[in-house]
């Protein structure tokens, strides 16, 4: 089996080796900026509940703008720690792992133990294929992407999300199937930059970097990421192609 090199999103020619050293680089410095930072902001979380522990034992009552403030306090910081996970997820990717065959039905297995997904949504599985060559970490990063944005962008209190993987030819095609309102057509290459989301912050949290790590996943084996959304219909299908990576049936 020809498993694919892994390989940057900088392209090639005579430039493509300064290009990598200059995206390594930033991706280490993005690696690092984001993990000593979210220290502190870990002590910001914490700051507000202090300070109210504080308030009560002082005989004071957290009310009104007081306990606006202080719950203003905790979402932007819950926000920005959001935030910083997801730039590390994202800088990780690729990082200290070998490429193995991976056994599709237990990692989406781990990631629903460890992703809050609402007890009303009914979550399936097809694997026609039972195991992908891939780094372990990449394909746990990208299940919880995918399975995660399906559901948090769900417009009802109950849905549906199907994963699949199936061979085609050389190929192995991902899909997260979902039955939310699905993606209009001029967002489907929108959605996928960083830090992008179609609604405000406000109304479905999130850092907006959920399809951006799906899509440097999937360009780093050599691969393609698309959305398939019919605006006559609902739902969304993300549809992710690994070249050569197929192992197992």
């Amino acid at each position: 089996m020809n498993i694919p090199k892994l390989q940057s999103d900088t392209g090639s020619g005579p430039d493509a080796a300064a290009d990598f050293s200059s995206s390594k680089e930033f991706e280490d410095f993005v690696y690092l900026i984001s993990h000593d930072v979210r220290n502190s902001v870990r002590a910001l979380i914490e700051l507000p509940q202090w300070i109210e522990e504080d308030l009560v034992e002082a005989g004071f009552r957290v009310e009104g703008p007081i306990a606006q403030n202080i719950e203003l306090m905790n979402r932007h910081t819950g926000r920005l720690d959001r935030m910083l996970v997801d730039l590390l997820a994202f800088s990780r990717v690729g990082r200290m792992q070998e490429v193995v065959a991976v056994d599709l039905g237990e990692a989406l297995n781990e990631v629903l133990d460890e992703v809050s997904i609402p007890g009303s949504f009914e979550i399936t599985s097809a694997f026609d294929c039972s195991h992908i060559h891939v780094g372990e970490r990449d394909i746990l990063t990208l299940l919880t992407a995918l399975v995660s944005n399906a559901a948090k962008h769900h417009d009802r209190e109950a849905g549906k999300i199907t994963v699949s993987a199936h061979g085609e030819g050389t190929v192995t095609v991902l899909s997260v199937q979902d039955d939310g309102p699905g993606i209009p057509e001029n967002f489907h290459r929108q959605v996928f930059d960083a830090m992008t989301t179609l609604k405000p912050r406000d109304e479905v949290e999130g850092s907006g970097m959920g399809l951006a790590i799906a899509r440097k996943i999937a360009h780093l084996y050599g691969g393609s990421i698309s959305i398939l959304s019919d605006a006559t219909e609902r739902g969304t299908t993300v549809k992710v192609v690994f070249p050569g990576v197929r192992s197992g049936t």
